[in-house]
């Protein structure tokens, strides 16, 4: 066992001396090319994007922010609609809304993604009024069979260190994590479109948050530790985007686009890009230590598009 021990030690050392020059040199060899393709096969994606009209999305946090948006994008695009989400009244108001853009059929279901038993619940309606389920838990052997689609919305926060979002960026690197496992698993059977995006135009950037009993309450001093110094994108145009994004099939989609570029100072300069985030982003007007942390840990968006037909239907997954 000592040798065996000794010689894995050796063997770790060599690696950690060849490994990341090695990987540099592949990196900066392979790169220009690589990035080369990916335009170009992004460029004829765009020519050739998916025609949605007559196919079933299904979206959960629907009731407003970007799920309300991505709503009304795919409506305007001719496609079916179920809308998933906790506040009954605003489905109602987002479902009218798409059926005069253009839906030709919307169903909206009060759940909660959170509840295992509204999760089957939601997925045995759909079923009913469509024909096939959607929950990504439930529906991939649908999915690989029709080459279906999963659109999976997670944050920036993933990678970012933003003060005072831990919990809420564990839970969306989490999301991350699921869906690149889950596209490894599933290989070219089903594509899947992971969206990262930075701080978008919702009712959080209103100041208005969930209470712990459910209440919609305004509350202007969290919105100003949790918004900060970053600028807010306009939801519309970020909902117009990730749907492009999805019909061209993006394996990643960022938005708005410079936000990625936080991930080189993560991958190389970690410690600068945590210095900056504490310098720019932490407020010096909070002292509650309720305020420190975002504990309302949940998928916000999970949109997935079945690719033939009206009998087929979307996929929600279940963290």
């Amino acid at each position: 066992m000592a040798v065996e021990s000794l010689v894995a030690d050796l063997i770790h050392k060599v690696l950690n001396l060849v490994v990341p020059p090695l990987s540099i040199a592949t990196l900066l060899f392979l790169l220009p090319p690589y990035l080369f393709f990916k335009s170009l096969l992004s460029l004829i994606n765009s020519i050739f994007s998916e025609n949605v009209a007559g196919k079933v999305v299904l979206i959960t946090g629907a009731s407003s922010g970007i799920g309300e948006h991505l709503a009304y994008v795919y409506a305007s695009r001719g496609a079916c609609l179920a809308l998933v989400a906790r506040r009954e009244s605003r489905l109602v108001e987002v479902a009218n809304r798409a059926y005069w853009l253009g839906s030709p059929d919307v169903i909206v279901i009060r759940a909660d993604v959170s509840k295992v038993d509204d999760c089957k619940r939601f997925v045995d309606e759909t079923v009913s009024h469509f024909g096939r389920p959607y929950s990504s838990y439930f529906a991939i052997p649908h999915l690989r069979q029709s080459g279906g689609r999963i659109v999976a919305i997670a944050s920036a926060a993933s990678w970012l260190p933003v003060p005072r979002l831990s919990f809420y960026s564990a839970s969306k690197a989490a999301v991350v994590a699921f869906y690149e496992t889950l596209r490894t698993e599933l290989g070219s059977d089903v594509s899947i479109t992971i969206v990262t995006p930075g701080l978008i135009e919702s009712e959080m950037t209103q100041g208005k948050f969930l209470s712990e009993d459910g209440v919609m309450i305004l509350d202007p001093e969290l919105r100003d530790v949790e918004v900060s110094l970053m600028p807010i994108r306009s939801v519309k145009v970020a909902a117009e985007k990730i749907v492009n994004g999805a019909c061209r099939g993006d394996g990643y989609l960022s938005e708005p686009g410079w936000i990625k570029a936080s991930m080189y100072w993560k991958v190389f300069c970690p410690e600068i890009l945590e210095w900056s985030n504490r310098l720019l982003l932490l407020s010096r007007s909070t002292e509650d230590p309720e305020r420190n942390a975002i504990m309302d840990v949940e998928v916000d968006v999970v949109v997935a598009v079945l690719c033939c037909g009206l009998s087929n239907v979307g996929s929600v997954a279940v963290l």
